[in-house]
């Protein structure tokens, strides 16, 4: 389907609603095509999202995939049919195949969860088999909002949302963003290891022309290394300006992320992305003088009227709010031990490289990597009717994610820091401060004995950093700063 298809296919299948979308990539100076849009349904709910690509009509494609997500998300999840029980009453009913057992789902540190808690859960399917597999209701959510007085486990995220013209696509979307995030967890950001890849024999023409443009530019570019987990190459771009001349302070803390079973691919997405992240954040975060600038005329009443700030993470908010009052000179000092640092390098010819292929193939491909690794994959199909787009909430038991945030983490991630040596967790009866980490009997005789992590000095690493992490919704700190 070509890209013009898939728009017009986005755009005839999201619900009823005003859709306005338009290009922001004017607050900043690189030109990297970045359009913002805003679905304002019918029924209330309002969903904003950013896309971006070499050519505006990717940037179109990203940005209407994103909306689908969400919106889609939001329609079937109101709609869905909820199940009430605890896991051991469920698994002895159903069968545990049936079940996903929530301490495989990196709970958080500290969590009262057992399996006698009654909890609410909603049907995902397994791939490829497509049998139905009971979830908790939380870990189907993407945002608070659609809690509904359910008292959850963790905080819901959108993290394994995915969209295409294809399921296979869809789902091959939703398995690189959490692999990503498994990747990465405690391994960037305020936790950034300082493993720079060396650039100089990259492949790609336009990766290496826009280097070199960003470089003329003033901007310093810094890949790193987060894992190569799975056989996968997880980088991600930092970076900036030179001089610190940037349209907004905040743009000096833009990242861009990939995880992907090709090299070249993984570094072009996550610099493109990189570029784009400078102008979404001036969007997102920046004066709303600055966003009348490239908005059309009454879009920021549109927008406020339909913001609901009692849905904001109050911690989110509070971050953010610090971080637009400081300078790009004391925004890079922050940063400078951790994003942006250099400890250690290695070539971007090392990592793994695969030809190009179709969705199915690299579904096939990075499926028997998880499977092969005893890892389950499970979806929600949340597509709309129709067959023209799909779209999916990937759930893989296992992965881990949100670590410094939300605390959460499992096996993997305590062993990951266990290897590196780390003193924020251990094995063993948790010490005093310490907080138990939730896992299943085998994880535990895996690891040697039960674990424990230090969520306090987790907190005290994160500190100021805490919006690299979680960001608030667009223009909701400016509205809080009373703009």
């Amino acid at each position: 389907m070509s890209l013009r298809k898939v728009i017009d296919a986005y755009r005839a299948n999201l619900p009823p609603g005003d859709l306005e979308h338009f290009r922001v990539d004017a607050l900043d100076r690189i030109g990297v095509p970045v359009v913002f849009a805003c679905h304002r349904q019918n029924d209330g709910a309002q969903f904003d999202a950013f896309g971006y690509g070499a050519t505006e009509e990717q940037a179109l494609v990203g940005v209407l995939g994103e909306l689908t997500e969400n919106a889609q998300a939001d329609t079937v999840l109101r709609g869905i049919e909820r199940v009430t029980g605890s896991y051991n009453d469920l698994a002895a009913r159903r069968g545990a195949a049936a079940i996903c057992d929530p301490l495989t789902l990196c709970l958080p540190a500290g969590s009262d969860y057992t399996p006698d808690m009654p909890l609410t859960w909603v049907a995902a399917k397994r791939f490829p088999s497509g049998e139905a597999v009971l979830v908790p209701y939380e870990f189907a959510a993407c945002y608070r909002s659609q809690l509904d007085g359910i008292e959850p486990l963790t905080t819901p995220i959108t993290n394994g949302l995915g969209a295409g013209d294809s399921f296979e696509r869809a789902l091959v979307h939703g398995l690189l963003e959490l692999l990503q995030r498994d990747g990465n967890c405690t391994g960037f950001r305020a936790m950034d290891q300082g493993h720079v890849l060396d650039l100089a024999d990259v492949a790609d023409p336009e990766t290496r022309r826009l280097l070199k443009y960003l470089d003329v530019l003033g901007i310093d570019v810094i890949a790193k290394l987060a894992s190569t987990d799975f056989g996968l190459v997880n980088l991600y771009v930092v970076g900036s300006d030179r001089d610190g001349r940037s349209t907004v302070p905040i743009m000096q803390t833009a990242c861009g992320e990939a995880a992907d079973l090709d090299r070249e691919r993984a570094l072009a997405k996550a610099l493109l992305e990189f570029c784009s992240s400078r102008s979404r954040k001036a969007m997102s975060h920046g004066p709303l003088d600055l966003v009348n600038r490239v908005a059309p005329p009454g879009y920021l009443d549109r927008y406020r009227a339909r913001h609901v700030a009692s849905a904001e993470e109050p911690r989110a908010v509070e971050a953010m709010a610090a971080w637009v009052s400081q300078s790009a000179a004391d925004l890079r000092g922050m940063l400078a031990d951790s994003v942006l640092s250099r400890r250690t390098s290695s070539p971007f010819t090392d990592l793994p490289t695969s030809p190009a292929d179709t969705p199915a193939e690299r579904l096939r491909t990075i499926s028997g990597k998880l499977r092969g690794s005893g890892l389950d994959i499970l979806y929600l199909d949340l597509s709309p009717p129709g067959g023209d787009v799909f779209a999916v909430k990937a759930i893989v038991p296992g992965l881990e994610c949100e670590t410094m945030s939300y605390h959460r983490i499992g096996e993997r991630g305590i062993r990951r820091l266990l290897e590196r040596g780390s003193e924020l967790a251990g094995i063993g009866a948790s010490p005093p401060g310490k907080s138990a980490v939730p896992l299943t009997k085998a994880a535990m005789e895996r690891l040697g004995g039960p674990a424990w992590l230090d969520t306090a000095a987790i907190d005290r690493i994160v500190g100021p950093l805490y919006a690299l992490y979680r960001e608030p919704e667009s223009h909701a700190v400016r509205f809080v700063l009373g703009e």
